[in-house]
């Protein structure tokens, strides 16, 4: 690549008129990390900041004529999918995307050994959103089984909990999953525990912390520590089934899966990456309000940092660590959802 250039991400998402999430959002992430976004619409919807109100899906053979036009003569470095519109929809980015890997494999058996590598796949992100953030739907028909076919293709998904366990529930039922590890993946690093570039997560009540009391504390002592107790198993079992729903996404193809966990309740938002064979969690400080786009902004910015190549896991660091900011720093167009400020480096 020459200098000026910047490595390209073709993106398939659906059209906000608010500029918050969607096609707006992939845009102003994907550039503001580095990369160069192709934006191909598979949709146009009637919303705001907060609710959507309706989706009119793309035909397919536009959005084939769109994506092919750019295939042609645009080298394309990595692949966002937001929502598709449509099962129609989806069924034409999975032609596309096969048809892009057997390009990119017949460039790689026919280039010196050497340069074999600079025709590898290219990584596809995959932000399987069912709903808007308030329960809006954002396509027609069934959008579980819309994104059925996309899942096999996926270099990274990256559902929320509720998303994780609508897929899973659905691989289960089409898909026999893999049986969960005996033990944990060869290379396992957590970094609510020991990465310094997230904060820990203490939970009150630990013995390390817990100090002498007296008589007069020990009915509120009880109290708290019960709570505690109940926090702590909440945790637990949200990362059970985060990891388990997880392990049945992988059964269907997808090579990673990142949980985001701003659905679980506590004062941290934990994250939690399951890959061929690492296992990572990121604890990050949960934020008051919500947001229009987050997860729009989380999934572009890993495609562009994947684009530049990035390996997963710096990707995935560093595209939290970005979202994080941009949230942080999010601004008000009208009450309710905030949009999140996607300048933000």
């Amino acid at each position: 690549m020459s200098v000026g250039e910047r490595p390209c991400v073709l993106v398939f998402a659906g059209a906000d008129p608010s500029g918050g999430a969607g096609i707006a959002a992939d845009i102003q992430a994907i550039t503001a990390l580095g990369a160069h976004p192709l934006p191909v619409l598979t949709a146009l919807t009637v919303q705001d900041n907060n609710r959507v109100h309706s989706v009119v899906p793309v035909a397919a053979e536009v959005v084939l004529q769109q994506a092919r036009a750019l295939l042609a003569a645009v080298p394309v470095s990595a692949v966002k999918i937001g929502i598709p519109g449509s099962a129609e929809n989806a069924a034409a980015i999975v032609a596309l995307i096969a048809e892009m890997r057997a390009t990119h494999r017949a460039a790689a058996g026919a280039a010196p050994g050497w340069a074999s590598k600079l025709y590898s796949d290219p990584p596809v992100v995959l932000d399987p959103v069912l709903r808007s953030g308030l329960g809006d739907a954002l396509g027609a028909g069934d959008a579980t089984a819309a994104l059925a076919p996309l899942l096999p293709f996926a270099t990274l998904i990256t559902p929320n909990g509720p998303e994780a366990a609508a897929l899973a529930q659905r691989a289960r039922a089409d898909l026999r999953p893999l049986p969960a590890p005996t033990s944990r993946p060869r290379a396992v690093a957590d970094a609510a525990a020991s990465s310094p570039a997230s904060p820990g997560v203490a939970f009150p009540g630990d013995a390390r912390s817990a100090g002498a009391a007296s008589a007069g504390d020990l009915p509120s002592r009880g109290a708290a520590r019960e709570r505690a107790m109940v926090s702590a198993a909440a945790a637990i079992g949200a990362h059970h089934a985060a990891l388990a729903h997880a392990h049945s996404l992988r059964a269907l193809g997808c090579q990673h899966v990142l949980v985001t966990g701003g659905h679980d309740d506590g004062e941290q938002v934990v994250n939690r990456w399951l890959g061929p064979t690492q296992q990572q969690n990121w604890s990050w400080p949960r934020l008051q309000g919500s947001f229009h786009g987050s997860g729009c902004t989380l999934a572009s910015a890993i495609a562009a940092l994947l684009a530049q190549g990035c390996s997963m896991a710096q990707a995935l660091a560093k595209g939290q660590g970005y979202t994080q900011r941009a949230l942080s720093s999010a601004y008000a167009i009208a009450p309710g959802q905030r949009i999140p400020q996607r300048w933000t480096i």
